[in-house]
């Protein structure tokens, strides 16, 4: 039977929220997961990794990550990812070239870090006289930190932990170069692969876009190659005339691909809403990510949730706590929710969930 865009809807499903498992295994089987600073109810990193892991509560990651194999780094955005993986990305060489007076800079911080073996960025403020300066979105902000940004995306650095959201840097040990860089870019595609697919064509080449453009910046000329040899080995279909690319091994078509009556809030940059395209093709309506449109131009909302429920994305949840209660504020694409009982229950035990997950009792 010729596979259809229901079942690659289904698919995408079934792979992505897996049954929920302990955190390590969870971001090993994601192979990525996307971070934001902003907490509404709580950061995207955790409410993308609620649905995933077993009895997670907000904050989870942050207050075990120095004790598992993962680290913090830009991929095909900013967040967390296996050591492993990170690994193939490094020596990092940045767009941007430091001159010998930020190198000077660079140095001597670095030395400072490794004496005290892990440091504040308000303490290398302290110890070093750098300033402030313009920071990428035009603000003003101190020059450490900017430094210190830099220095951890070339590798010089890692992030040991955090204290309050703030990251704690210590000095991170060379990464040999990949002995083929080529077979490790396509291990780092199939990263990309594994978190998103099924994916349409143009979301494979814009996903390897936005990986040489910032995770691995110095292959860039490689991208093309490492295009073709993706198409290559996955495996493929033509779905109402648009090209489809999911791993050889997996059948989107599979009666395994089951739907369940669980509804979900999803995060906005959760696997399975992450690809724009794909959402619109899958779901008939665009969401976009409105955290930093000007209030009046907002259509759903400052930081809203897309709600999957039954297979499709029916609205959106804006939430926020309000006297220790979590005050949810829900959109619907139909204009209204869908009729029923099951549906109530369905959102009554969601929302049951964001609680105890933020800790609300």
């Amino acid at each position: 039977m010729p596979i259809t865009l229901n079942d690659l809807r289904r698919h995408a499903l079934a792979r992505s929220l897996f049954t929920p498992t302990t955190l390590g295994r969870a971001i090993a089987r994601l192979g990525f997961v996307q971070a934001d600073p902003i907490r509404a109810p709580a950061r995207a990193q955790d409410l993308t990794l609620r649905h995933r892991v077993k009895g997670y509560r907000a904050g989870d990651l942050e207050r075990r990550y120095p004790r598992l194999p993962i680290e913090e780094d830009f991929f095909v955005n900013y967040g967390f990812l296996p050591r492993a993986t990170q690994a193939l990305m490094h020596p990092r060489t940045a767009c941007t070239e430091w001159p010998r007076a930020r190198w000077q800079q660079a140095d001597a911080v670095l030395e400072f870090v490794r004496a005290q073996g892990e440091v504040h960025p308000s303490a290398v403020d302290a110890a070093f006289d750098h300033g402030r300066s313009k920071n990428w979105f035009g603000g003003d902000s101190r020059a450490s930190t900017q430094l210190l940004d830099g220095m951890h995306y070339r590798g010089l650095l890692r992030v040991a932990r955090r204290a309050g959201g703030v990251r704690l840097y210590a000095a991170r040990e060379p990464t040999p170069t990949p002995a083929d860089a080529a077979a490790a870019l396509d291990a780092l595609m199939d990263v990309c692969v594994q978190l998103y697919a099924p994916l349409p064509e143009r979301s494979l080449s814009a996903q390897l876009s936005q990986l040489c453009g910032g995770g691995v910046p110095h292959w860039r000329v490689q991208r093309n190659a490492a295009l073709a040899r993706a198409k290559a080995r996955l495996a493929s279909a033509v779905v109402d005339g648009q090209a489809w690319y999911w791993p050889a091994a997996e059948n989107p078509s599979s009666r395994r691909h089951g739907l369940d009556d669980e509804l979900r809030l999803l995060a906005p940059f959760d696997p399975v809403v992450w690809d724009r395209r794909r959402f619109e093709a899958f779901w008939g309506w665009a969401y976009r990510f409105e955290a930093y449109t000007p209030a009046a131009q907002r259509q759903r909302g400052y930081y809203a949730l897309p709600l999957l429920w039954q297979g499709q994305v029916i609205g959106w949840g804006n939430l926020s706590v309000q006297g220790g209660a979590l005050a949810p504020e829900l959109g619907y694409v139909k204009g209204k929710p869908p009729a029923g009982v099951a549906y109530r229950r369905a959102l009554d035990e969601e929302l049951a969930r964001m609680a105890h997950f933020l800790g609300l009792g």
